[in-house]
């Protein structure tokens, strides 16, 4: 049994037992969440939402929250110059996908 479900402006397929990375929650490890936007749901035959699934969620318990790591944005402009040069880590939060209530 899977689930497809959106997060933080993304889409991921999850199972039950799997860790992901969604965007930043802000809740401290060991929290429970529960995602309401599942978007298709398969459990033998595939259900798929209008725009989402209704009376379907997920449940997930908080592993830990943390940051990628870093990514450089350096800018150049030919004979000016112009230097730029900064750096960027995307904060996430990890989680365990417990249930898949359909």
């Amino acid at each position: 049994m899977y689930a497809i479900i959106a997060t933080g402006g993304k889409q991921y397929k999850v199972a039950e037992g799997d860790i992901i990375r969604v965007e930043k929650l802000g809740l401290e490890a060991g929290e429970t969440v529960t995602f309401d936007q599942v978007l298709a749901l398969n459990n033998g035959s595939l259900v798929v939402g209008d725009p989402t699934v209704k009376g379907a969620t997920v449940s997930a318990s908080v592993v830990a929250e943390g940051k990628a790591k870093k990514v450089i944005v350096y800018r150049y402009k030919n004979k000016s110059g112009y230097h730029k040069k900064n750096g960027h880590r995307q904060a996430f939060t990890q989680v365990k996908i417990d249930k898949i209530n359909a």
